[in-house]
């Protein structure tokens, strides 16, 4: 059985798809690599945030739904999205910068022995920032090298993810014997999961959660989470994998940048196993990546029906030279 490799990429929803696009780029410092719009649903845009390379591991993906309500936080969802800094150091880094650009955090705090950071945007959604230091496992991603974080403080990737549930104890078996994570450690209602080569690239939280109401989708709230498999073959070892345990899945899905299957697992919990490749630039050149408004080739034909219903949004970068800022 081809295993997981760890996380391939986190979705989530948001306001306002330039607020997000503005953030992203310039107080967190990760890299557009793709500008395009939800397969599903061609009025909505569907923005990748990534390392340097658009590496799988490395990316958080936006839907801006058009009329959607903010979501609320609670139970029954993936909470908070973890991103990889290089170093304990960096943190301390990422204070100053969080607190020049009024980005609400809480300061450094520990959890499961590393030093985190935890912050919101501008939507409420939840983040967290976790330290490679000492870390083992899955291999970070590459930063932005002409974004404007110094690239020894950069984003190198995706941290362990943060899901809140009612009923653990389904949840946690669904983790081990059928998706092959791990318990490595438990603090109170938290607890650790890892799978693969483990590390921050690979990790799972769960914690379990009675006290809260379940979580209400809407903006500002994660859509789904992503995990990684090799290829194709891989791929469909899993569908076949899904479908012996019983769970209901949408079987092979082709979203030209990468090879899908999804699966709601629990109740508020949409996880999906993404293929490795092709990736993102196999079709924009690295220098433009995410400049252009990209579309799959079953959309290519409508891209100027696309093109009337998505606004406009400015990403190009290449021909302006953004400064390093050193706090």
């Amino acid at each position: 059985m081809n295993g997981l490799k760890g996380i391939h990429h986190i979705t989530a929803i948001t306001s306002s798809a330039e607020k997000n696009y503005e953030f992203f780029t310039y107080t967190l410092g990760m890299r557009l690599v793709k500008k395009t719009v939800n397969q599903d649903d061609i009025r909505t845009y569907h923005l990748f945030f990534a390392d340097d390379m658009g590496s799988p591991g490395t990316d958080m993906t936006f839907f801006d739904f058009p009329g959607i309500p903010k979501g609320t936080h609670g139970t029954n969802e993936i909470h908070k999205t973890a991103f990889r800094v290089p170093s304990d150091e960096a943190l301390g880094y990422w204070v100053k910068r969080f607190d020049k650009y009024d980005v609400r955090h809480s300061g450094i705090q520990e959890v499961f022995g590393k030093q985190t950071i935890s912050f919101t945007d501008f939507d409420d959604q939840q983040y967290m920032l976790a330290s490679d230091e000492g870390n083992t496992g899955v291999a970070p991603g590459t930063p932005w090298q002409d974004g404007p974080v110094p690239l020894e403080y950069a984003i190198t990737g995706l941290g362990p993810v943060h899901i809140r549930i009612a009923d653990y104890i389904p949840f946690k078996q669904l983790l081990e014997d059928v998706m092959q994570f791990r318990e490595i450690a438990a603090d109170g209602d938290l607890h650790l999961f890892e799978v693969g080569e483990g590390g921050n690239g690979a990790q799972v939280i769960v914690e379990h959660n009675t006290s809260l109401p379940s979580g209400r989708q809407g903006y500002g709230t994660i859509h789904h989470s992503a995990f990684r498999v090799a290829d194709e073959g891989a791929l469909h070892e899993w569908i076949g994998r899904l479908n012996a345990f019983g769970l209901t899945n949408s079987g092979y899905v082709d979203r030209f940048f990468f090879r899908s299957l999804y699966a709601r697992v629990a109740r508020g919990i949409l996880f999906e196993w993404a293929t490795d490749g092709p990736g993102f630039l196999e079709d924009e050149p690295y220098e433009t990546a995410g400049e252009k408004l990209s579309l799959p080739p079953f959309l290519e034909p409508k891209r100027a029906q696309i093109e009337a219903v998505v606004r406009p949004i400015d990403t190009v970068r290449s021909t302006r030279t953004i400064e390093k800022e050193y706090l």
